[in-house]
């Protein structure tokens, strides 16, 4: 079918990368009218690319309800990381179950999309060891990327710059980014005194994303693909990103040059030095590249040559992204959304062996999130250093916050009342469980005053669930995320529900069913005293309660007579009760109201079945004191 001017204007936004302005385009096509799977793919798409997990989790999931037997894994892949984004891990867990069984055809091989229950869960359950904080020099734009220069600290920002503040990269809508430099603060966890990097390196369009060798005179630096004034495109044209080097003479940047494994045809960048200076580590999407970007090494030889690219192989790369190096002289840290993790990309650890490197470890919450997570760099002594972020709650998109990783575990305890619902009076004697998933992990009697509390100290960042339970109670359960503060005390209160102690409007009473009688009797029948037999025992339990007996008939018979008869069978059932130990003063009264006290419209003469009558027939003992 041909094309609309629309159309065409819309995909052209999308292939230019101009997401936000082509997200509008196709919701207005789709509320024309056009869910073709095309469309839907594309608008999904450009959420995604553009980090926006809500839209791009709901457009997947219309997507998926149209089309889910004709998409690639790798709409699955999305729709997953989309859902992980918003936090819906229920639905996303689903998802890896049903496509894990359809990947054997593919080679489309991540993590998210293989079905392993015991490391989904123990990913979520990772013992904390980062102490994290948002720097205060972010912004509502893109901040990311630190590295230590000296004493200082450089960054990419799209903070407008003093010369171009009106250019905007339309993937986003916000201003290219530049290379800044800030002082570090006498405790190391903030940064200040932000200003411009270098006016020789900063152009009109990217740069981010810094090495430096170390003595800090040579600068590795992405950059859009921007030689001599002019930004070269590939044969699609998109416009690639490179690596440049630069050397520093008389406090000024010279020698600007593109790295010689950069193209015109495809992208290169995020450079990161080993500690010897020997080899670059880098991102690429080069042929031969696994995934989306891989991680790549070079060998840098004498004279400024290098050897050609190596990529690090399937046990670092996925066929998702990775990206962002950094290497240290025991491990290399990455970003990447291929493997298991909690949303977008995950910061991963992999430590330098003899053959290469070990398999890939999360880093785990809190300094992973359920969107993207990046630009990790470390101080192997003190274990300080920066990561970025679009998580929730920072100051702008990208944000930087600095960390202290601490192997020391974070534990904390967990506490509370037990409370009858309905008298709202502490109950003691109540068993309370502590549960991790299915594994009872401590188990404790309430006070006489409801109060609990479990030996067992619980983990920093994990799920429990509390449950409470007593003979002739409904048992209560209550789920607790444990946060990420050292030593914290969960209070966890919890409410039961007593089976025979209900409210009813204003009035709180023992509930059983009828207490039988002999027909125009009033003396304790044997089946009567089962059902007076859970009056005493409830009272037994609650040695400080008093109640009050209200007996009830129906409007058959004579008036006069079905009270008298309701009265003599209320204070026999009083009778009973003292009989089994219970004081006189706990029971304030015992009346019969005949049929005075109906509660329906079964009165005299008026025709009813059977079933409307017994709803009047009845005893009631009503609570009157909880001590």
């Amino acid at each position: 079918m041909a094309q609309t001017d629309d159309e065409r204007n819309t995909d052209k936004n999308f292939d230019r990368f101009w997401y936000k302005r082509a997200a509008q385009q196709y919701e207005s096509a789709v509320k024309k009218g056009d869910t073709s799977k095309e469309t839907l793919q594309r608008l999904g798409d450009a959420y995604y690319f553009n980090l926006d997990m809500e839209n791009a989790a709901k457009w997947y999931g219309e997507l998926f309800s149209k089309y889910e037997n004709e998409l690639e894994p790798i709409y699955a892949f999305r729709y997953i990381q989309s859902l992980e984004g918003t936090g819906d891990y229920h639905l996303a867990k689903g998802l890896m179950k049903i496509y894990s069984e359809k990947l054997n055809d593919s080679t489309f091989n991540v993590d998210q999309l293989k079905n392993n229950d015991k490391l989904i869960d123990a990913l979520r359950n990772t013992q904390p060891q980062f102490y994290i904080t948002p720097l205060s020099i972010n912004t509502p734009v893109s901040d990311f990327g630190a590295i230590r220069y000296g004493n200082h600290v450089v960054f990419a920002s799209a903070r407008d710059s003093s010369v171009f503040t009106s250019r905007k990269y339309h993937w986003n809508e916000q201003p290219f980014l530049n290379l800044f430099i800030a002082d570090t603060t006498s405790n190391g966890g903030d940064l200040k005194n932000v200003h411009s990097f270098s006016k020789s390196i900063n152009s009109k369009y990217h740069e981010a994303s810094v090495a430096f060798t170390k003595g800090f005179d040579t600068i590795y630096f992405t950059r859009n693909n921007y030689t001599n004034s002019k930004l070269k495109r590939d044969a699609q044209g998109a416009n690639n990103l490179k690596i440049y080097r630069a050397v520093l003479r008389n406090n000024n940047w010279k020698d600007i040059t593109e790295l010689p494994f950069s193209s015109d045809e495809y992208s290169v960048g995020h450079p990161s030095l080993s500690p010897d200076g020997k080899k670059l580590y880098f991102t690429s999407d080069m042929p031969g590249t696994i995934g989306g970007s891989d991680i790549y090494v070079v060998d840098i030889l004498s004279e400024g040559n290098f050897s050609e690219p190596r990529n690090l192989g399937e046990n670092i790369n996925t066929s998702g992204r990775e990206m962002f190096p950094f290497i240290t002289d025991k491990k290399l840290y990455f970003a990447s959304e291929g493997h298991l993790g909690y949303g977008g990309l995950d910061v991963f650890e992999a430590t330098v062996t003899e053959e290469g490197f070990s398999k890939p470890k999360n880093l785990g919450l809190p300094l992973n999130s359920q969107l993207d997570d990046f630009a990790y760099m470390v101080d192997e002594n003190t274990q300080r250093g920066y990561v970025s972020s679009n998580r929730p709650g920072g100051v702008g998109d990208d944000d930087i916050y600095s960390f202290q990783r601490s192997d020391e575990k974070c534990m904390q305890s967990i506490e509370g009342t037990v409370v009858n619902s309905d008298t709202k009076y502490p109950e003691p004697n109540v068993t309370v469980k502590l549960y991790d998933g299915e594994k009872v992990l401590d188990s404790t009697l309430t006070s006489n005053v409801g109060e609990y509390r479990f030996d067992m100290p619980v983990n920093c960042g994990h799920t429990y669930n509390v449950i409470a339970a007593k003979e002739s109670f409904d048992t209560a359960e209550k789920s607790v995320e444990t946060s990420l503060e050292p030593n914290f005390v969960n209070e966890v209160p919890l409410e039961i529900n007593h089976k025979l102690i209900v409210r009813e409007g204003d009035d709180l009473k023992i509930k059983i069913g009828l207490i039988y009688f002999d027909f125009d009797k009033w003396n304790i029948t044997p089946r009567a005293i089962e059902s007076l037999d859970t009056i005493v025992n409830v009272m037994k339990e609650y040695p400080g309660m008093v109640i009050k007996i209200e007996s009830h008939t129906d409007s058959r018979g004579n008036d006069a007579y079905n009270m008298q008869l309701s009265d003599k069978r209320a204070k026999s059932t009083r009778d009973y009760i003292l009989s089994r130990g219970i004081e006189p003063e706990r029971i304030e009264s015992a009346i019969g109201y005949g049929e005075s006290r109906l509660l329906n419209e079964c009165a005299n003469n008026v025709p009813c079945t059977e079933a409307q009558h017994d709803v009047n027939r009845r005893s009631e003992f009503i609570i009157v004191k909880m001590k």
